[in-house]
């Protein structure tokens, strides 16, 4: 009885060993596919709704039609295939069409395998030709992060995966989202002086404007500069605090409504536009929305009131450059002295 046992056991043994090599065999004389890639819309881990594109630069058996195409995803390369804990095909759709296996059309997804992503296309009886695109949508990633998985590629002759034409294998790698941040606080930029480059308040340089000598003859002029911009959400206002030219107990009359320059007539006043009687001035300057208010922005129309509002702007805005003019008319019997008017513009922001 024993012996009848063992010479059982060893048929059955020599039967397995007949018939492993038709098993393999298929899959042993597969050519290797070459210039192949997996690329992933995505490699966080545990995302889902991933694309996934295979593509290689074409396949090495091109005289036989491929019916059905298998991408096996494993956790190794030798050994069995395990499949990454967490990653899923059984919602995979074919973004479209594939290229380079044959036929253009007919090409339909087969979600019966979670572990590999898979095509099949019976009716296919053209021959592969040139590069091949398969993209696969709605693929979940494995769950862990920065972890290294492979892809086991393998095309075959019939639409039920067994007669394997071409394979290869590709590393692939889930990653970690990089989380970058930035505080954006409340900002109001604002600087005031003689010249500027641009809007740059880096290059704010000058804190006297020089009208050089009063003459009842002619108009003295000069101009500064401020610059602006905020994100408050209501925007900003600028505001000119100070008093007229002053010299001891004599002034130069301060123009409290807009007027034209008047030469022979005590006059101080001042705008933010671009002026022709005298030619002094420009208009405002830069990417940002603010305007002169609208007693500072008429050409050739001069006003100075300490208070008032001289520009602004009812929105976040980028920056301007304003440019204020100055005009200063004396009369004949303007007292001589040193004149001067100390100004301050204020910013306000409108948050």
């Amino acid at each position: 009885m024993r012996t009848n046992k063992i010479s059982i056991r060893r048929i059955i043994l020599a039967f397995v060993l007949t018939l492993a090599p038709f098993m393999q065999a298929s899959l042993t004389h597969a050519a290797g596919i070459t210039g192949r890639s997996i690329t992933l819309s995505t490699s966080v881990g545990d995302a889902s709704g991933i694309d996934y594109t295979l593509v290689s630069d074409a396949l090495p058996t091109t005289g036989t039609a491929v019916k059905s195409v298998d991408v096996s995803f494993c956790t190794s390369l030798t050994g069995s295939c395990s499949t990454p804990s967490g990653f899923s095909a059984s919602s995979s759709t074919l973004a479209q069409q594939p290229s380079g296996l044959g036929s253009a059309s007919g090409w339909s997804v087969n979600t019966a395998t979670t572990g590999s992503l898979r095509i099949v296309n019976a009716s296919n009886s053209t021959t592969p030709s040139g590069a091949v695109s398969i993209k696969w949508s709605n693929v979940h990633n494995p769950t862990a992060t920065n972890t290294t998985f492979y892809a086991v590629i393998t095309t075959y002759s019939d639409s039920s995966w067994t007669n394997a034409l071409d394979t290869g294998n590709v590393a692939l790698s889930t990653s970690q989202q990089v989380q970058v941040a930035l505080d954006v606080h409340e900002t109001l930029t604002f600087c005031t002086g003689t010249s500027i480059t641009g809007q740059n308040c880096g290059t704010i340089s000058g804190t006297q404007v020089n009208l050089g000598d009063g003459s009842p003859s002619s108009t003295s002029s000069g101009t500064s500069v401020f610059a602006a911009s905020t994100n408050a959400a209501h925007g900003y206002t600028v505001s000119v605090n100070g008093n007229t030219l002053t010299s001891g107990s004599d002034t130069i009359t301060a123009l409290a409504a807009n007027a034209a320059s008047s030469v022979g007539t005590s006059q101080y006043g001042l705008n933010l536009v671009s002026n022709t009687t005298p030619t002094v001035g420009s208009n405002v300057s830069g990417t940002g929305t603010a305007a002169a208010a609208s007693n500072y922005n008429t050409t050739n129309s001069y006003r100075f009131g300490t208070g008032e509002t001289v520009a602004s702007v009812n929105a976040p805005t980028n920056g301007n450059t304003f440019t204020v003019s100055y005009i200063a008319n004396i009369a004949g019997t303007t007292p001589p002295g040193h004149y001067t008017s100390n100004l301050k513009y204020v910013a306000t922001a409108n948050f």
